[in-house]
C-alpha cells in the first residue's frame, strides 16, 4: 500500500500563511461592509414590526367598530321597547301593572345610556388608535425609505466585492484543507482570540507582526530554518520568516489576479 507524502514543516508553513493572506483580505473585504449588513438586518427587523402593529391596530380598531354597532343594535332595541312600553303604560288597569312596566321602561332607559357610554368611549379609543396608526405610518415610511437607502448602499458595494469574495472564500476552503485538522484548529482559535485576526505573522525587525517584543537572535534564527511550528510567547501568534512570507504574499497576489 503506497505511503502518503510527508508534509514538511515548511510546507505547513507556507500553507497556514498562505491561509492566513487569504482570510485577512476577506476580513478587510468585510470592513469596508463594516456594520451595513447589520444595520440593514435591524431595519429589516423594525418594518416587519411596525407592518405587524399595524395589522394588530387595524384589527383592534375594527373590533371596536365592530362593538359600537353591537351597541347602537341595543340601543335600537331599547327603544323598541320603551315605546312598546309606553304604549302599553296608556292601557294598564292597576298600579301594580304600571309600575312593573315603569321599572321595565327604567331598565331598557339605563341601556341605552350604558350603551352609549360605551360608545363614546369606543370612539375615543378609536381616536387614539388612529393617532397611533397614523404615526406608525410616518415611522414605518420613515424606516421603509433609510432601509431602501441603506440596502442599496449594501448592494452596491457587494457588487464590487461579491465576485472576489467568493473566489477568496472558495480559495480559503481549499487551502485549509491542506492543513491537519490540529493545525487548522489552532490557527482558528488563534484568530479568533486576536483582534485583527492575524493568525500567523512573519518577523519584522526583529518583532513578530502586531508586536512590540522583540524576538531574540536565537530564536529568530530556528524560525528562518523552517523545522517546526514556533508561536510568540506574548500573542501566541505562529511565527514565520520574513523571507518566507514575501514569497507567498507574492504567489498569492498572482493566484488572485
Amino acid at each position: 500500500m503506497a505511503k502518503s507524502k510527508e508534509v514538511t514543516v515548511e510546507e505547513k508553513l507556507r500553507a497556514l500563511y498562505d491561509l492566513q493572506l487569504i482570510d485577512s483580505r476577506i476580513d478587510e473585504i468585510k470592513s469596508v461592509r463594516g456594520e451595513l449588513p447589520l444595520e440593514v438586518e435591524d431595519l429589516e427587523d423594525e418594518v416587519i414590526g411596525l407592518n405587524k402593529r399595524l395589522v394588530n391596530l387595524d384589527e383592534e380598531v375594527a373590533v371596536l367598530k365592530k362593538e359600537i354597532t353591537d351597541k347602537k343594535l341595543v340601543i335600537d332595541e331599547a327603544n323598541t321597547l320603551v315605546k312598546k312600553y309606553t304604549e302599553q303604560q296608556k292601557k294598564v288597569r292597576n298600579n301594580r301593572e304600571f309600575n312593573s312596566i315603569s321599572k321595565e321602561t327604567e331598565f331598557q332607559e339605563l341601556e341605552i345610556e350604558l350603551a352609549e357610554k360605551r360608545i363614546k368611549e369606543h370612539r375615543a379609543k378609536i381616536e387614539q388608535k388612529n393617532e397611533v396608526i397614523e404615526g406608525t405610518k410616518v415611522n414605518l415610511a420613515r424606516k421603509e425609505e433609510l432601509l431602501k437607502h441603506k440596502a442599496a448602499e449594501l448592494n452596491d458595494i457587494m457588487s464590487d466585492t461579491e465576485k472576489e469574495e467568493n473566489i477568496l472564500v472558495s480559495k480559503s476552503k481549499e487551502y485549509a484543507q491542506l492543513i491537519d485538522d490540529n493545525l487548522l484548529a489552532a490557527y482558528n482559535r488563534i484568530r479568533t482570540n486576536v483582534k485583527n485576526g492575524l493568525a500567523v505573522v512573519s518577523i519584522d525587525r526583529g518583532a513578530s507582526g502586531g508586536s512590540f517584543f522583540t524576538i531574540p537572535p536565537q530564536r529568530q534564527v530556528e524560525i528562518s530554518s523552517r523545522k517546526k511550528i514556533i508561536t510568540d510567547e506574548y500573542s501566541g501568534r505562529i511565527l514565520v520568516d520574513g523571507a518566507l512570507a514575501e514569497e507567498e504574499r507574492e504567489k498569492i497576489e498572482k493566484l488572485l489576479k
